[in-house]
């Protein structure tokens, strides 16, 4: 998994443990975080088209990242274990986090490319409000709001507790 973990270097994050691998399907319904394979192991590698390869994260080691890529220190605070994996050949991150400046809940996601990383949702939530701007097409991800998966456009919907990001 040399691009995962270049993605993990590159953005100042410290990876806890080696990089596992399980069905996609089970990492996105996990909430918590991942439980990574002990280093003495190694970065295990993708078996099956329909796995993902992981890193486990402290929802900590990204206030770095997020404070250095929105260029206001303690805007965004980590509240929920931050997603980063490689699908499909893909590399991706998604960050749940607590904007103080607008008071309200953000999952923001970005995917990896050669030419840089590109924001691909952005969502923000209350529990009056949800707005989002999203460019998940032609990615195989949505996100889930309300029982509701959306792949792409800028609007708002009904307010929520929580913002999943889920296979499409």
């Amino acid at each position: 998994m040399p691009n995962l973990r270049n993605l993990l270097i590159g953005a100042g994050i410290a990876a806890a443990g080696a990089i596992g691998t399980k069905k996609a399907v089970d990492y996105f319904k996990n909430r918590g975080k991942e439980e990574a394979p002990p280093e003495a192991e190694g970065d295990a590698e993708i078996s099956a088209p329909d796995e993902v390869a992981y890193a486990s994260v402290e929802e900590s080691s990204v206030q770095g990242f997020l404070d250095a890529s929105f260029g206001d220190a303690g805007r965004y605070v980590p509240n929920r274990p931050p997603k980063i994996f490689e699908y499909q050949g893909e590399q991706y991150m998604v960050i749940w986090a607590y904007d103080n400046k607008q008071e309200k809940n953000q999952m923001l996601a970005f995917k990896y490319t050669d030419a840089g990383r590109k924001m691909v949702a952005s969502v923000g939530y209350t529990s009056d409000k949800t707005d989002y701007n999203l460019s998940l097409d032609p990615t195989p991800f949505a996100i889930e709001v309300n029982g509701q998966k959306l792949q792409s456009g800028q609007s708002e919907t009904a307010g929520t507790s929580d913002v999943d990001f889920v296979l499409a």
